[in-house]
């Protein structure tokens, strides 16, 4: 089985070697001389310098960071961190649910601590670049924050999940499977009200832009949606970044509009009311439940196969860790790494899952504009042009790494399209507003 290990790890390693070895060979595109009507994506000569800086430094760092993740989890198995944070908590009690209460949060802070290098330089490449202006402090503000409430929740769900591994050696992982839907339903529907407050600053977006309402009313009435003024918000997000954004987001009574105070102040009104019409997209074509439904898909093959592996694992490596089994604390380590391998295997498909749906949302928010705006087209081909100018978005990225990594469509595909979208000047109608 180490040979196993090992050959997973390999073959990460090459192949994230291989990302980087095709990706840092791109070469910047010549810039398109400039037309009366946007048609491609183009950076002036500076800001293209800066792009293509970013971009490679960018493409390293995710494999740095990949190999980097999978090595602390390695360390901390081959150092047996994980059997001494499990004997603490066994000294000071024999219930379950104290000895969950010390060994969770040592055990997920020092994960997080050692996986702190990477978010710091992260952090620093986007102060550097001029995406963040959030100062270190904040940062550690925020990062504190995050970890309170990652322990908390984390603690929770390692104290149930080894209380499933006990009870049921054979079935755990459906167990535990189940028991993360709600979880994740629950924090779909609190995180708008009770988590991104704490994150970030919110106020009503008819005192803040009262002209900007009422379009992004008409969008949303054109899009079947109904939203009352008192859950349309302002976020203040120029005092940690320089990019926009707009969304819909939350569940039920939850249920709110947000629009970034840069995209207000920075992009002209149709502008900004195609950036929300993208993200009405996502919520009106029932996206954020299908991806809920991917992700919680995913999990269950994850964990089905981290159950039929780790007997075998830990009963060749188990006592060079310090591990008696697989209900044992100190297995937990084990089971992240298992979990991350095949989350690393799987990533091209998320990735490609989650592109096609951001295609969906662009055609939807070029409908969802069309008739409400002149020159919807263009006025959603400008918007690309200044979320990729202002994120300095690299024009052509290696296909490689828009396989294996894109979230969303490049933006030079993304605006090209825009730029052509137009089923109803021949007459047709459209795929998702008629």
């Amino acid at each position: 089985m180490m040979g196993s290990r090992r050959a997973s790890l390999a073959v990460a390693a090459v192949v994230c070697l291989a990302v980087t070895a095709a990706l840092v060979q791109a070469q910047a595109p010549a810039l398109v001389p400039s037309t009366e009507r946007l048609t491609e994506y183009q950076l002036p000569p500076d800001t293209l310098a800066k792009a293509e800086a970013l971009y490679r430094t960018s493409t390293v760092m995710l494999v740095v960071g990949t190999l980097y993740g999978l090595g602390v989890l390695a360390l901390l198995l081959t150092t047996r961190v994980a059997p001494r944070f499990r004997d603490l908590a066994e000294r000071v009690s024999r219930r379950r649910v104290v000895q969950a209460l010390v060994f969770a949060p040592l055990m997920l802070l020092t994960l997080d601590v050692l996986s702190l290098p990477v978010s710091l330089y992260g952090h620093h490449l986007q102060v550097q670049y001029g995406l963040s202006v959030q100062g270190w402090s904040s940062w550690f503000w925020d990062w504190t924050k995050g970890e309170l409430l990652g322990t908390a929740l984390g603690t929770v769900m390692v104290w149930g999940l080894y209380g499933f591994l006990r009870r049921s050696p054979t079935r755990w992982w459906v167990y535990g499977w189940l028991t993360s839907i709600p979880v994740v339903l629950l924090l779909v529907f609190i995180g708008p009200i009770f988590i991104a407050p704490l994150f970030n600053t919110f106020a009503p977006l008819a005192a803040r832009q009262p002209a900007l309402v009422p379009e992004l009313e008409k969008v949303m009435a054109r899009g079947g949606l109904s939203i009352a003024r008192a859950r349309m918000f302002e976020m203040q997000a120029s005092d940690k970044v320089t990019t926009y954004n707009a969304y819909v987001t939350g569940i039920g009574a939850s249920k709110r509009v947000v629009v970034w105070d840069n995209t207000s102040r920075d992009l002209a009104i149709p502008e900004t009311t195609f950036v929300f019409g993208h993200e009405l997209g996502h919520y009106v074509l029932n996206h954020i439940w299908l991806s809920i439904a991917f992700a919680i898909a995913g999990l269950l093959l994850q964990l089905y196969l981290a159950a039929r592996l780790m007997g075998g694992l830990l009963a060749r490596f188990g006592p060079r860790w310090g591990v008696r089994g697989i209900d044992d604390w100190a297995s937990l380590p084990a089971l992240l790494l298992l979990l991350s391998v095949f989350s690393l295997a799987t990533q091209p498909v998320s990735a490609a899952v989650s592109r096609y749906l951001e295609h969906q949302a662009d055609i939807y928010g070029l409908e969802v504009i069309h008739g409400l705006t002149p020159d919807s087209s263009q006025v959603a081909a400008r918007a690309f042009q200044k979320l990729g100018e202002k994120g300095l978005s690299y024009p052509r990225p290696h296909p490689l790494l828009v396989f294996w990594a894109f979230s969303h469509p490049p933006t030079h595909e993304r605006l090209r399209f825009a730029a052509t979208y137009a089923p109803w000047n021949e007459g047709q109608p459209g795929r998702y507003i008629r």
